[in-house]
């Protein structure tokens, strides 16, 4: 019941109590969340004092648990006549925080892409948080697909430009939004995934890229679940597409199969130039260090000649999704992103708990990332698990379904 103060107005409830209020709902229906200990990293990883296997981690290719790799990188960088690189940069990239080897880590981007340029971020949500509000304005469309990451979401409703959401991954509905644009707006922006993140399924980029140039529309394509893993170079399902060249901005991260922090942009050198002069998240914030840029651009000219790998991880998915398709489970998807759908939100949670104690690491996923009664597991594939690690997998999900 609502109280009220003397003369009829609404009491105020204390934040305090409602906030306490809310977590226990969050308990109630299992949609409570913790930060885990974790040690470690690579294949087995150390969670809450148990190994485990880690099926719950983007690093895509094992690169971040290269250990051998890491030391003999900062070894080189400590006797090298500059010696190590900063762990700090201490101002933005328009003060004195544009250490030369964001020009070198760029270049190289700019160079493999076969773009004219590219431009480095500190995290993927900086990126998609501040490209679209900078280039667009109230006199434009953004067109953005229904499960976009939450990052693409954030940056649409920071931008002044109207938007509309089409059907996840249906193109003829996009196709109906530009119809129905043509000559009522400066520009019509298409933002999509690659990969999606959640379902593990790939979009068409190739039509995509027929849209774009039927209807004089702008693409732009966030590959953070593509590049290392698609692609005879690892730069992404675009490379994998052909369609490279017919996106104007593509967006990729190196927090995920590339092993460090950061992410960037290949696009043109004059949307490069008005970024740098009117995007928010990179102007106003410190810039990376230089000895993450560093580390970046070794990983990401390392992983140009990881097709092996990627054949592996590919591989290792699709055994995986058709195993437990074969099983009955409910998974979507084609990438190495394999989501065994669950429905309520306790099969996820308690599935979850029972893989644990056979020493699996796998976490629920459960809404408001996902829609409602679709709660699911998501096991996220690496290049150095081994094909008994996925027999195992399977047997142990074999008559566990709720």
């Amino acid at each position: 019941m609502s109280h009220t103060e003397p003369g009829g107005a609404p009491a105020t409830m204390p934040i305090e109590l409602q906030i306490g209020r809310e977590l226990e709902a969050l308990k109630a229906k299992q949609r409570y969340r913790v930060l885990p200990e974790v040690g470690g990293g690579g294949r087995k990883i150390e969670v809450d004092g148990r190994l485990l296997l880690n099926l719950s981690s983007n690093d895509y290719l094992g690169l971040g648990a290269d250990r051998e790799l890491l030391c003999s990188w900062l070894h080189e960088m400590a006797s090298g006549e500059a010696g190590c690189p900063a762990f700090t940069s201490s101002s933005s990239r328009l003060l004195t925080g544009n250490h030369p080897f964001y020009a070198a880590l760029e270049s190289a981007l700019a160079s493999e892409y076969g773009s004219e340029s590219a431009l480095v971020f500190n995290s993927g949500y900086h990126a998609n948080t501040g490209i679209l509000p900078a280039l667009s304005t109230r006199h434009d469309l953004i067109l953005c697909d229904r499960l976009n990451h939450a990052s693409i979401i954030d940056g649409i409703r920071i931008a002044e430009a109207e938007y509309k959401r089409y059907r996840h991954a249906d193109l003829d509905h996009l196709e109906e939004l530009l119809e129905s644009a043509m000559g009522r707006y400066r520009q019509v922006f298409i933002v999509t995934e690659s990969v999606f993140s959640m379902d593990g399924d790939l979009v068409d980029l190739q039509r995509l890229a027929q849209l774009k140039k039927r209807y004089g529309a702008m693409l732009i394509v966030d590959e953070a679940h593509g590049v290392g893993v698609f692609g005879d170079r690892g730069l992404g399902l675009a490379e994998a597409a052909g369609v490279l060249d017919d996106i104007d901005i593509l967006i990729g991260t190196f927090g995920k199969a590339f092993a460090s922090t950061g992410a960037y942009a290949v696009m043109r050198s004059l949307f490069r130039e008005y970024l740098v002069n009117t995007m928010r998240t990179l102007i106003f914030t410190t810039a990376l260090p230089p000895v993450v840029l560093g580390w970046s651009l070794l990983v990401f000219m390392k992983q140009l000649g990881m097709k092996e790998e990627r054949n592996h991880l590919l591989g290792l998915s699709a055994k995986l999704r058709g195993d437990l398709r074969s099983a009955g489970f409910d998974v979507p998807g084609e990438s190495q992103i394999v989501p065994v759908v669950l429905g309520e939100d306790r099969n996820a949670v308690s599935m979850a708990a029972a893989l644990r104690e056979e020493g699996f690491h796998v976490l629920p996923v459960r809404p408001p990332t996902v829609p409602e009664n679709s709660a699911r597991l998501r096991f996220s594939l690496r290049a150095d698990l081994l094909d008994g690690d996925i027999a195992s997998l399977v047997e142990n999900l074999k008559g566990r379904r709720p």
